[in-house]
This record gives structure tokens, sequence and C-alpha cells, in this order.
């Protein structure tokens, strides 16, 4: 019977190397084609590789925790008898440069992967889970021999913020992580209200915060207005969402994941290849904070500002085909499609899940697709095809409490907006000063595409979109 290499397949468009995160059959164990062998971390997400022979696992060349550049023999599948000495050593022969990187990969301390390597061979799928979770590092989906359902290691899940999307409001902190259970209408309540839920006491199943707990509410407790106090003494608001806290320790040497090395490549080529400038509108986001609170009254609808934003984006862009283009080097091309990233924010980096078709699609249809691929993103469980193929990018750093900042472009997209908080501030309006919300948002274009004049238009006319927000609810 022939033998079956197990070789390592570029498993997304940016993937040049994977780790193993843990092998799902041992050595001598029976293997039948599109079984599943082993997962795999690429740059984007954990991925399951599947047998392309059937026949023994005879060898496993690449433990558990082991790197490997992509096309490396990682395993070896044949007939139990079948003599496969001649192949590992072949291939031993030719990968000895590859493999010294491989064995001085472990962590941090040079000392402790000596110990360690002599032990490879018989791969441990519990320790191989730890340690991939140490590293915490994204992969992503095979091109053709992997599955699309991935199984995260399980020690990464509790350092994903669990906020679904990004989102400007300030319930969306109280609610950041579930911290505070609420329905809908509750939220909405407590927002008019300027009630902090966290200083509400729920009446409903599993303490969940209704209607009646809003309406009941007589203040917070003298400690709680205290810390009230205390938190929005800065900005009148409450506390921004926080990031996860840091794990590591000060002074230690962080050894690269996969989705480290593949952001530092592409924003490198990103920033020094196009031509960056940024141009920023302040928009009033008060109807857009009314229309949001009466869809929120809605049990069902959970719509943040975010979504609102996308949707004025995408129909702004229906209107400016020039800002939804690519640069080609010889040629400007277009895009038929209006497929928007999402900049979701990982614990070890970044990804950007796209909503396709997005000028197609109702708000409350954006709203639930990006809620259910932030939360794949985030668990590490998206397909290839729902993070690329962007045409247009957006970050939101507003539930962080950012006023503004710029972000670098997404390749191939030709622009990105970076959205800021919705802030509560006086506004001037006629003679008189009174409370209106307003937030920032700032355009960084590709100058080699889009001139400085078309992105000032592009961005009124997104602008006008949001201050007249109905109309996003119209098609």
């Amino acid at each position: 019977m022939t033998v079956s290499k197990v070789v390592l397949a570029k498993l997304s468009p940016t993937m040049e190397e994977g780790t193993i995160v843990k092998w799902t059959k041992n050595e001598g164990d029976p293997v039948k084609v599109g079984d599943v062998l082993a997962e795999i971390e690429t740059d984007k997400a954990n991925m399951e590789m599947e047998a392309l022979g059937s026949g023994v696992l005879r060898k496993i060349l690449i433990p558990a925790g082991g790197k490997a550049p992509i096309g490396t023999l990682i395993g070896v599948i044949a007939e139990a008898d079948e003599d496969i000495a001649p192949l590992i050593a072949k291939e031993a022969a030719g990968a000895k440069p590859a493999a010294a990187p491989e064995a001085a990969k472990p962590e941090a301390k040079p000392e402790a992967p000596k110990a360690e390597t002599p032990a490879a061979p018989a791969p441990n799928p519990a320790a191989a889970g730890a340690e991939a979770a140490a590293k915490a590092a994204p992969a992503d989906q095979p091109a053709s021999a992997a599955s699309a359902t991935q199984t995260p290691p399980a020690a990464v899940a509790p350092a994903a913020s669990a906020s679904p999307a990004p989102a400007s409001s300030g319930a969306s902190a109280a609610g950041d992580a579930g911290r505070v259970k609420a329905s809908p209408l509750a939220r909405s309540m407590a927002a008019h209200r300027k009630i902090d839920l966290s200083s509400v006491a729920g009446s409903g199943p599993g303490g969940r915060i209704i209607k009646r707990d809003i309406e009941s509410w007589a203040g917070p407790k003298p400690a709680q207005a205290a810390v009230a106090r205390a938190s929005s003494a800065t900005s009148g608001r409450p506390a921004a969402a926080r990031p996860p806290a840091p794990t590591i320790t000060p002074g230690q040497e962080l050894p690269l994941s996969n989705m480290r090395k593949t952001i530092a490549k592409r924003l490198v080529e990103s920033k020094f290849s196009a031509p960056h400038y940024y141009v920023t509108v302040e928009i009033d986001m008060d109807a857009a904070v009314d229309l949001r609170a009466q869809l929120q009254r809605l049990e069902e609808a959970k719509i943040s500002f975010n979504d609102l934003v996308v949707k004025a984006c995408a129909k702004a862009l229906k209107s400016f085909p020039m800002v939804n283009a690519s640069w080609g080097g010889d040629k400007i091309a277009t895009h038929a499609d209006v497929n928007i990233g999402i900049a979701v924010a990982l614990p070890d980096g970044l990804i950007t899940p796209v909503v396709r078709n997005a000028d197609q699609k109702s708000v409350t249809d954006i709203a639930q697709e990006v809620r259910d691929l932030a939360g794949r993103a985030k668990d590490k469980k998206l397909k290839p095809e729902e993070f690329t193929g962007s045409t247009f990018t957006i970050s939101n750093l507003g539930m962080y409490d950012v006023t503004e900042f710029t972000a670098i472009i997404n390749p191939p997209d030709s622009a990105i907006l970076a959205v800021g908080a919705v802030r509560r501030v006086p506004v001037v309006d006629g003679d008189e000063i009174r409370p209106g919300h307003r937030m920032k948002v700032t355009l960084s274009s590709d100058h080699r595409v889009i001139d400085g004049a078309l992105a000032a238009q592009f961005l009124a006319e997104v602008r006008r979109l949001l201050e007249a927000p109905v109309g996003l609810l119209l098609g």
C-alpha cells in the first residue's frame, strides 16, 4: 500500500507556518480518509486537519506544541507492516536546518526546553492543550484538507473579551462580558434615567434586572454612590469597558504567535507601501441615540451604535464606489459588492470578520451577524471566507471611551474608518448651550486611490446618514 504523507497544508491565505495544538490520533491508531488527525493553529483560527489517506498513524514527526512551515511533513500514515524508515531518514536529512529552530522554540528559558525535547515522541493531548493555550495564538481555516469546526483550547476562552461587537454606548460597558444581566427594556430605561445597572438588584430569573427593578430603583447605596462618583469623575459617564488584564511578567521575552507575526508583516507592508492620510469629522448623534433607545425597547432588538455605523458606511460606499476600491499596481479595482470588515480584539491580536453585502442587509440583520461573527472570532471558529474579502474596514474603540484615533489600512482595502465613543457634551445650539451627543470618526485613506476631497465627501455622506438615522432602517 502507498505511504500517505501527513503534510502541513496552507490553511489560510496569509498562513506561513502553523503550530500543532494537539494530535487527536496517537501513533498506532487506525486512520481513515477524513478522520481528524490534529488541531492546527494558524494566524487566524484553530483548525482541524483531516487525513488524506487510510492506514495506521505510524509516526508523528512534529509533537504537540511544535511549529512548522507549510509543506513540512508532520506525520506518516501507512500499513502496520510497511517499512517507513527510508522516508523518515530522507525527511530527517532534508529537514535538518528547519529542525533546529523547532528544538529552540520552547517558551522563555533556555534550559527547560532541553529537558522536555526527548519526551516529544509520545504526545500528551492534555499537556499540549495547556501549552498551546499559554501561547494563546489564533489559527486559520484549511483550504482543502481541514474541517470547518474547530475546538479552541479551553484555557483561551476566559481571556477573550465577551463583548461581541464594537459599540460605544454607556450601556454596553455595564453589560460587558455578561457581568450584569438585564432585559433590553431595562437597559433602555436605565440609560434614559442615567442609572448604573451595577447598582440595581435584579428580581428576574437568575437575578436578571427587569422593568420593575428600574421603576422601583431608589438610588445607589452610599458606598455604591461613592464608587460611581469616583469612577466617573473625569468623564461624567459610567466607566469604560476595561481590557483584559495582562498575564505576563515584566521583563519576560514573549515568543511571537502566528497571528502576531501576520499582523506585524501585513500592517508594516500597509503603512510603508500605502500613503496614508487622515480626515476627521464630528457627528451629531442625538437622533441616533434616540433611535437606538426606541429600538432597544423591543425585547428582540439589540442594536449597537456600531451597527448603525456599519449600515451608514455600506450605504455611503454605494454612492462612492472609488472608496470601495483597491490599488492594483497598474490599475484600480472597484468592487461590485460592499463587504465590510469589523475589527475584533483578541487576547493576542485582532481579526476582521466580514459582513458581506452589507448594503443589502437591514440594521437588525447586521447586528445579529456582527454578534455571531465576533463571538466565533473570539472562540477561533471562523471559516476563511468569513474573515477574508473585505472591501472596507471599521475599527471601533468607543467602548474604551476613546474619543478619536487613527487606524492603519487593512490591505487590500483602500480605507478604514476609526470610530470613537459617543460622548455627552455641551453643544452650542443658536444662542443656547445644551447637552448633546457627539461622536468623532477618522477615515484613513490610501492616497493612491482616494483623494482628499473624495474622502471628505464620503465622510459628509456618512455623517448625513447618521444624523438622520431613520433612513438607515428603510434600505
